[in-house]
């Protein structure tokens, strides 16, 4: 594998702040040739929660997009902040925050990438079940969301319908179908 590494020569910043980070590179590939500017988006680490109560429904967050342009929905997730010590305790946080529930039953359930060509960062996903509504919303100033629980069964199958648009949301789904014996491969 190593062979097929870049030697980064240069880096430079062209946007810091709080959302995005957009470095350009200049790195030489292994044959000797040179490439710039080559873009990375720096992004804190994401996490993503599929949160089931007992009752099989999927908790679900509703809000709008302005890159699509669209309200959609999606599953609660977000990005670590400093004082998130792991992955696990920034999922708890973003669940409890974005949508009022908790649970004592997370279970990680794999690490996927946005985007590997342009991102640095990972995603880390996680399966809560038994959820329980414990709390009020604690959003961010720019959040404005609406909590909505589906049951697992009709949301698997209205995937195809468009009901879940962000990839990401997706992989992650899959995961927790795959960790709860609703996919199998033969």
């Amino acid at each position: 594998m190593d062979l097929l590494n870049w030697n980064i020569l240069k880096s430079r910043y062209l946007v810091k702040d709080k959302w995005l980070t957009l470095r350009a590179d200049t790195y030489q590939m292994p044959e000797g040739q040179i490439v710039e500017p080559f873009y990375v988006f720096e992004y804190s680490t994401w996490v993503n929660i599929v949160a089931i109560t007992k009752t099989q429904e999927i908790v679900l967050v509703e809000q709008y997009r302005h890159g699509i342009q669209k309200t959609v929905l999606e599953l609660p997730g977000g990005g670590m902040e400093p004082e998130d010590i792991s992955p696990l305790e920034a999922a708890k946080r973003e669940l409890l925050e974005e949508s009022g529930y908790s649970s004592d039953n997370f279970i990680k359930t794999g690490i996927i990438s946005p985007n590997s060509a342009t991102h640095n960062n990972l995603i880390h996903c996680f399966l809560a079940t038994d959820v329980e509504l414990v709390a009020d919303l604690n959003l961010d100033p720019t959040e404005i969301i609406n909590v909505k629980l589906l049951p697992l069964n009709n949301l698997i199958q209205n995937l195809d319908n468009g009901i879940l648009l962000q990839s990401f949301h997706i992989s992650s789904l899959f995961f927790a179908l795959k960790k709860l014996g609703k996919v199998q491969f033969s």
